[in-house]
């Protein structure tokens, strides 16, 4: 079953160590955690254990990952992460014919159930990757976002 600490464990695998890539938005970056977001956090320092504790309260929880089918636990916390947890469950949202309000509720719930979850699954990380596409910062890190997208595909 995708938990949230088997789901932290398949994320760490993407996000990785320490990084301050010159053309990320988000400044140094560690653990997939960035100074961008969490400017009050030493993110040279950050643990694996603060980020987990990051992770659960700020992105896990508010997605509704709990919520959700089985299979797309995982997919939707991993867009949080990378997108935004309200854009991760507007993306949801479109993938199932819900009213995109970036609020997981019992409507979004509703179309979740009413589709196959392999459907959900597959609807919801083709629109991801259509929405990939579109950022300005595709030309420096589409090539990983598509890996990424392309391994949770293959590893679920």
């Amino acid at each position: 079953m995708m938990d949230f600490d088997a789901s932290f464990e398949k994320l760490i695998g993407h996000e990785g160590s320490y990084v301050n890539h010159p053309a990320d938005p988000g400044g140094e970056t560690k653990y997939g955690i960035s100074k961008r977001s969490y400017p009050m956090e030493d993110i040279a320092a950050l643990t694996l254990d603060r980020a987990k504790d990051i992770y659960r309260h700020d992105f896990w929880a508010p997605a509704g990952c709990d919520a959700v089918p089985a299979p797309i636990k995982f997919d939707l916390f991993d867009m949080a992460v990378n997108a935004g947890v309200r854009q991760a469950i507007k993306t949801l949202q479109h993938a199932v014919g819900a009213k995109e309000d970036g609020l997981l509720g019992g409507a979004t719930l509703a179309a979740c159930a009413a589709m196959s979850p392999d459907r959900v699954l597959m609807r919801f990380n083709a629109k991801r990757l259509l929405l990939l596409t579109d950022l300005a910062s595709w030309p420096a890190f589409g090539k990983g976002w598509t890996r990424r997208v392309a391994e949770n595909i293959l590893s679920a």
